[in-house]
């Protein structure tokens, strides 16, 4: 498994979904509504390590936009953009590999409010490369400077914020993870926090409207820590309390909004996730999600209004989501047809100014499909 999965095996690991507001509080019934991107696989395979095939939904805008990727029945993944009525449009970046396998293909990552996605693709050598789509349809394709040229190496845009500039992580020849920023103009510049042996600029909506940019880094003694990179380069390191610092304990940073809010999960001694908010200022408040057992909560996404959604497990390690509003009310939430095995469930990924909540679920024979939950 390379660095890169790892990764997304870690933060994996971490999904939920499940939001009841009080009845006096809502307006009408929430909803939740699942779908499959045309032509995805409707069985898993071994090639997808359990949760991978089928249909996964990564970002949703404020126009209700989501977009995210799907395998087909040869377990290569292609982007999807789904509009808010329920069209689906499969893509490709240009140079993307078509071959047998998860080595090759094409991810949608994160959309901005204007439309604009950002993605990776991975060519038929097996080399990751970051990418730019435009409403129109055309593509900026790009590699991070230093960026490895090996298999599994390479460039991968993870978010983008209004302005149309980027964040993503870049493998080195020694498939080393960096982090980059890239203006939209395509100047590239690369950077890790002090100590890090492994940076990792999270995905989605890590990428603030002023250039501000959040993630998480591993350092030494293999512990995870926060961090916020300011415009001009200044990294902040973020601990939230009560973060172990054993082997792979410690703090994840997962989003950020406009006015520096971020929030994500940590990671205590005795190896349970408990969510977080970290104010600009750097006042944290901690939570759990009601119901939350097993290996605990994470918080994914955070909005304008200073709403989090997230997942947490139960006792049986089973997946539900949830939406946090900013004076601390939950939601929970499950997709009808989410499994109710361990590690599987709902996964919810990001929410918007509407508190609509884009995601995925994972049945119970491990396929993943895309959901989108309104409250």
């Amino acid at each position: 498994m390379t660095n890169i999965e790892q990764t997304r095996f870690f933060t994996l690991t971490f999904l939920a979904a499940s939001l009841t507001l009080p009845a006096m509080a809502q307006l009408h019934k929430p909803t939740l509504t699942e779908f499959d991107a045309p032509g995805a696989a409707t069985v898993s395979s071994p090639a997808c390590a359990n949760a991978g095939c089928g249909t996964t939904a990564f970002a949703n805008n404020a126009e209700g936009v989501v977009v995210g990727f799907y395998t087909d029945t040869n377990v290569v993944p292609h982007a999807f953009l789904r509009t808010p009525e329920g069209h689906i449009t499969s893509f490709d970046a240009p140079g993307a590999g078509l071959g047998y396998g998860l080595n090759q293909g094409t991810v949608a990552y994160s959309i901005n409010d204007l439309g604009v996605i950002a993605g990776q693709f991975e060519d038929s050598s097996n080399v990751y490369h970051g990418f730019v789509r435009f409403p129109n349809g055309s593509f900026a394709t790009f590699d991070a400077p230093g960026a490895g040229t090996g298999v599994n190496q390479g460039t991968e845009a993870l978010s983008i914020n209004p302005e149309g500039a980027t964040t993503g992580v870049y493998s080195d020849g020694n498939s080393v993870l960096h982090g980059f920023a890239r203006s939209p103009r395509g100047e590239i510049t690369s950077f890790d926090p002090p100590g890090s042996t492994y940076t990792y600029p999270c995905e989605e909506t890590c990428l603030s409207p002023d250039g501000t940019i959040t993630g998480f880094y591993l350092d030494a003694n293999n512990t995870y820590h926060g961090f916020v990179r300011e415009p001009g380069g200044r990294i902040t390191e973020i601990d939230a309390p009560g973060a172990g610092t054993g082997n792979y304990l410690g703090t994840i940073a997962a989003s950020i909004n406009v006015e520096g809010t971020i929030p994500g999960y940590f990671v205590d001694p005795n190896g349970v996730a408990h969510g977080f908010v970290r104010t600009r200022s750097g006042e944290f408040t901690t939570f759990d999600a009601p119901g939350a057992s097993g290996i605990g909560t994470a918080a994914f996404s955070i909005n304008l209004f200073g709403a989090v959604t997230g997942e947490f497990f139960d006792a049986n390690n089973v997946m539900h989501g949830f939406s946090r509003l900013a004076r601390g009310v939950f939601a929970e939430f499950d997709a009808p047809d989410a499994g109710t095995g361990a590690f599987q469930g709902t996964r919810p990924s990001t929410n918007n100014a509407e508190e609509a909540v884009a995601g995925w679920y994972v049945d119970a024979n491990n396929l993943n499909h895309g959901f989108v939950w309104k409250p």
